[in-house]
C-alpha cells in the first residue's frame, strides 16, 4: 500500500501576519485544495494523511466535502517543527502502508508522473526525491553582502516534493534526528544521518512551491494547463 502525507501545518510567515498561504485562492480554489486533488486523483496513491495546525481540522473537513475528495483520508496534528509534523503523519498512516510520499501543502502543481516516479525509485532505493538540476550560476556569501566563492552548479540540485520513502526508512531516519537533538527542514536530510541513499528524480514539468504572493500568477498559469482531475481543477465551487 502506498500513502501520501500532505504537510499543511506551517505558518507561512513570508506571506505576512494573518495570511494563510494554503487557503489563498488560485485557479478557482485554495492552494492546498489543488495539492490534495493531485494526490486524490493519482492512481498510485491509496490513502492520504493531511497534517494540519491545531484548530484547523474543521476547515480541512469542509474542504474535503466541498471538493468531493474520494480517496480515504485522515487528519493528523502538526508539531513544533516540520520533522514533528511528518512524524505525526507517519503515526496516522494505515498499518499496511509500505511506501509514503511526503508533500508540501503549498506545492499544487505536482504531476501524477512525478509522484509515480518517486514511488518507483523509493521502492528500489529506499528513498527518493523530486528534484531539478540547478541552472543558475550559484555564488556563496559569508556575510550576505559580497560573494565569497563560486559553486560548481553541475553538482547542485534543487530538491522539491514529493520526498518518498519506504515507511521503515523514514521512521528510522527521524528517530535518529530526535536522538541527536537536531532540526531538519528537509525530510531527505534525515536520511543522511543513517547513511540511506536518496535517489534524485528529475521532473519533466514545473513543480513550484507557493512561498510569496508573487508566486501565484505563475502557479495559476501552470494549473490551468494541467489535466483536470476533479472539480477543483475545473474551478467549480
Amino acid at each position: 500500500m502506498t500513502a501520501a502525507i500532505i504537510v499543511a501545518a506551517g505558518q507561512g510567515t513570508r506571506m505576512g501576519p494573518g495570511v494563510d498561504k494554503l487557503f489563498l485562492e488560485v485557479a478557482g480554489a485554495p492552494v492546498v485544495a489543488h495539492t490534495w486533488a493531485r494526490f486524490d486523483g493519482a492512481a498510485c496513491i491509496d490513502s492520504i494523511v493531511i497534517v494540519v495546525r491545531p484548530g484547523m481540522e474543521q476547515a480541512f473537513r469542509e474542504l474535503a466535502a466541498e471538493f468531493g475528495f474520494s480517496k480515504p483520508w485522515r487528519l493528523a496534528i502538526g508539531g513544533k517543527e516540520r520533522q514533528h509534523s511528518v512524524w505525526n503523519g507517519l503515526e496516522a498512516l494505515e498499518p499496511t502502508a509500505g511506501v509514503v510520499a511526503i508533500q508540501d501543502g503549498a506545492r499544487p502543481c505536482t504531476s501524477e508522473e512525478q509522484i509515480r516516479a518517486t514511488i518507483d525509485a523509493a521502492r528500489r532505493t529506499g528513498a527518493a526525491v523530486a528534484a531539478q538540476p540547478v541552472t543558475d550560476t550559484i555564488k556563496e556569501s559569508d556575510d550576505g553582502k559580497t560573494i565569497a566563492r563560486h559553486l560548481d552548479r553541475s553538482r547542485l540540485w534543487a530538491v522539491q516534493t514529493p520526498q518518498t520513502f519506504r515507511v521503515a526508512v523514514i521512521r528510522q531516519a527521524l528517530v535518529k534526528v530526535t536522538q541527536r537533538g537536531l532540526v531538519v527542514t528537509d525530510d531527505t536530510a534525515a536520511c543522511e544521518l543513517i547513511g540511506q541513499p536518496v535517489a534524485l528524480v528529475a521532473g519533466t514539468t514545473p513543480n513550484p512551491k507557493v512561498t510569496t504572493r508573487g508566486d501565484l500568477p505563475y502557479v495559476e498559469l501552470l494549473l490551468k494547463k494541467m489535466p483536470s482531475l476533479t472539480r477543483v481543477d475545473a474551478g467549480l465551487r
